[in-house]
């Protein structure tokens, strides 16, 4: 999940490979002996793909153990999710080392479990199923109820679903409101929390972590996520990360995108530009999210700064030009 030049969709790769059973003829699958040999290799028990399919691509790695599942099961969690086009699940741990498993509701039939992936044999019921581009799958919300249940902690919960919705598949209040209508699950605490913090207009995952920090860790008031700001003579002053519009304070995360000299000198532009407005300041570089004292300390100081600035000094708004406006309905 990286921090350089980030969008929420991707687009899944093609030449991904169905999975093959045994053929002791050889014309759908690998012969028995054929199975055994270096041309072919296993990815699930009974199930086989060509040796040269490259297994380290995510959607090839759903789709070897999706293709197990029985018609009243499906596809649940990140793995879902990145199958419509999350890019955020890319089927690493936080660290962007551990590869995860494949999460499966099982339906009806048991499989043989192994460490590709994750079974659950949770309710599963039919209006919650259907179909995506031949993979039996739960809908969005239950799936990323899954994912935030079974989250590693409730802030990366909160970044699941920041995800989701930037990625097009669901809109906050319909995940509460799914969230509030399975009220006994097991990590339905972890869900109600994400559920409670997510957002609409987070861009990245770093973005709404320091969103976290900012509202819980530095009990500031909630920013908004990436609006238009603009002079008073309508010239576009940026999207800021955060913003603050009472206090006047802008936070942006510079990620490892930022430390090429084009951009740095790009990013004291951006800040002069929005300071020469009378806006204050506050930037996180990469690796401070995790010193949240240091990004507080910095936060409250530069909260208590922009709050100093007299009315007078302060040349920006989040009123729309008409000339925008006209762009945006276009």
């Amino acid at each position: 999940m990286g921090d350089g030049f980030w969008h929420p969709r991707c687009e899944r790769p093609r030449g991904l490979i169905l999975p093959s059973r045994i053929d002791p003829l050889g014309m759908r699958g690998p012969t028995p002996s054929g199975a055994r040999g270096p041309r072919w290799r296993q990815v699930a028990h009974g199930w086989y793909v060509p040796a040269e399919v490259d297994g380290r691509v995510v959607e090839q790695r759903i789709l070897n153990q999706a293709v197990r599942l029985p018609p009243d099961g499906g596809l649940t969690g990140w793995a879902n999710l990145r199958w419509r086009g999350a890019r955020y699940f890319d089927g690493l741990g936080p660290d962007g080392r551990d590869v995860l498993p494949i999460p499966l509701l099982l339906g009806s039939r048991n499989l043989r479990s192994s460490s590709r992936t994750r079974l659950s044999k949770e309710q599963f019921p039919p209006w919650e199923h259907e179909v995506v581009d031949r993979i039996p799958c739960a809908v969005v919300a239950r799936a990323l109820y899954d994912e935030t249940r079974w989250s590693v902690s409730d802030r990366r919960a909160v970044v699941a679903v920041d995800m989701t919705v930037a990625a097009g598949l669901i809109g906050c209040d319909d995940f509460r409101a799914y969230v509030e209508s399975r009220p006994a699950w097991t990590g339905v605490y972890r869900a109600r929390f994400a559920a409670d913090h997510a957002v609409a207009g987070s861009r990245s995952p770093q973005e709404s972590l320091f969103r976290l920090v900012w509202v819980i860790d530095a009990a500031l008031p909630a920013p908004l996520c990436n609006p238009p700001v603009f002079s008073f003579d309508g010239e576009l002053l940026g999207y800021p990360d955060l913003f603050d519009p009472v206090a006047g304070l802008v936070g942006e995360y510079d990620g490892k995108d930022h430390l090429v000299d084009d951009r740095r000198s790009s990013d004291r532009t951006r800040e002069e530009r929005f300071r020469d407005h009378g806006l204050e300041y506050v930037a996180v570089v990469r690796g401070e999210l995790g010193r949240p004292a240091l990004v507080v300390q910095r936060l409250r100081s530069a909260y208590v700064r922009a709050t100093s600035i007299p009315a007078r000094c302060r040349r920006w708004t989040l009123e729309q030009p008409a000339w925008f406006r006209a762009r945006s309905a276009a």
